[in-house]
C-alpha cells in the first residue's frame, strides 16, 4: 500500500501541473467581463476556499481544528505563498514581457531545491541537478527568450514570483507533517481569500457581477474556474507532496507551461515554433528522468 502511494505521488504532481496549465482559458474569459487581474485572483481563491471548506466538512469535520501555534504557518501558506506569488506574477506581467515573467516564475524549482537542502537536508544528486537544468531550459524555450524592458524592480518582483510559488512546497511539506492535505489546502485558501479581499476593490468586483448579462452563468463559470485551476490542482499537488520530495515535486510541476503552450495551440490556434517544441521535449525529458527507478532514490 505504501509503495502504491509513492508511485501515485509523481502522477498527482504532474496532474496538478496539467490543470494549472489550463488557466489561460479561464483567465481570458473572465478578463472579457472586465475583471482586473487581482479581482480574478480573488474570485479564484475565494471560491476555492468555499469548495475546500465543503470538502473538509464532508471528509473530516475534525480537520477544521488547528493549533493556534500553527496559524503563522498557514498565514505563510495563504499570504506568503498563494497570494504573494500570484500578485507578484500579475504585477510582473505589467512590467515586462509575458514570456520573461513566465521564465522568472519558473525559477521556482531552483528556490525549492535550495530551500529543501537548507531546511530538509535533501541530497542534491546528479540526476536532480540534470533534471532541474533540463526543466528550466525547457521553460525558457517554451515561454520565449526575451529580456526587453526589464528593470531592477521588475526583476526582483519576478524572482519574488518564483520564490513565493516555491514556498508552497516548503511550507506545505511542513504542514503535512501534522495535518491532512484537506486541512492544509482549506486553511491556505481561507487565509489567501481574506488577504485578496483587502486588495481587490470588492465593491467594484461585485458591481461587475451584477452588471453581467447573465450573473448566474458568470458565477457558475467562476466556480468552474476555481475548481479547475485551484481546487483540483492544489489538492492534487498537496496530496503528492505527502510522498514526493519538495525539490522533485517542483521540477515535475514544470509540465504547466508545456500544457499551457499545447492548449494555446489547440484551443486558441496559436502557432508553435521550433524552440517551444524543443522546450516541451526538454521538460518531458526532465519528468522521465526524475521517474526512472534508480538506486539513489
Amino acid at each position: 500500500m505504501e509503495q502504491n502511494k509513492r508511485n501515485i505521488g509523481p502522477l498527482l504532481i504532474i496532474l496538478a501541473g496539467c490543470f494549472w496549465g489550463s488557466m489561460g482559458i479561464f483567465v481570458r474569459r473572465l478578463t472579457d467581463f472586465g475583471f482586473s487581474s487581482v479581482q480574478i485572483v480573488s474570485i479564484r481563491v475565494t471560491l476555492a476556499a468555499l469548495f475546500f471548506c465543503i470538502l473538509l466538512l464532508i471528509k473530516d469535520r475534525s480537520g477544521f481544528r488547528i493549533s493556534l501555534r500553527d496559524i503563522p504557518l498557514f498565514l505563510g501558506l495563504g499570504f506568503g505563498s498563494i497570494l504573494f506569488f500570484t500578485v507578484c506574477y500579475f504585477t510582473a506581467i505589467t512590467m515586462m514581457p509575458l514570456s520573461t515573467a513566465a521564465i522568472l516564475l519558473y525559477t521556482s524549482p531552483i528556490w525549492i531545491m535550495l530551500m529543501s537542502v537548507l531546511f530538509f537536508h535533501e541530497k542534491l544528486n546528479g540526476r536532480k541537478l540534470l533534471a532541474l537544468g533540463l526543466a528550466f531550459a525547457g521553460c525558457v524555450l517554451v515561454s520565449g527568450i526575451s529580456g526587453d524592458g526589464i528593470t531592477l524592480t521588475g526583476l526582483l518582483i519576478g524572482l519574488g514570483t518564483g520564490f513565493g510559488y516555491g514556498l508552497y512546497s516548503i511550507l506545505g511539506t511542513v504542514a503535512l507533517r501534522k495535518y491532512s492535505p484537506y486541512t492544509v489546502t482549506t486553511y491556505t485558501f481561507l487565509f489567501a481569500a481574506v488577504g485578496s479581499w483587502l486588495i481587490c476593490e470588492p465593491a467594484d468586483m461585485i458591481s461587475k457581477f451584477a452588471a453581467a448579462p447573465n450573473p448566474v452563468s458568470l458565477l457558475l463559470f467562476s466556480g468552474l474556474t476555481a475548481l479547475v485551476t485551484a481546487v483540483i490542482p492544489f489538492l492534487s499537488y498537496t496530496l503528492g507532496l505527502a510522498t514526493v520530495e519538495a525539490s522533485r515535486a517542483g521540477i515535475l510541476a514544470t509540465v504547466e507551461p508545456m500544457v499551457a503552450t499545447l492548449i494555446g495551440m489547440l484551443v486558441f490556434s496559436e502557432p508553435i515554433t521550433l524552440l517551444p517544441g524543443i522546450g516541451i521535449l526538454l521538460i518531458l525529458s526532465a519528468v522521465i528522468l526524475l521517474n526512472l527507478k534508480t538506486a539513489d532514490r
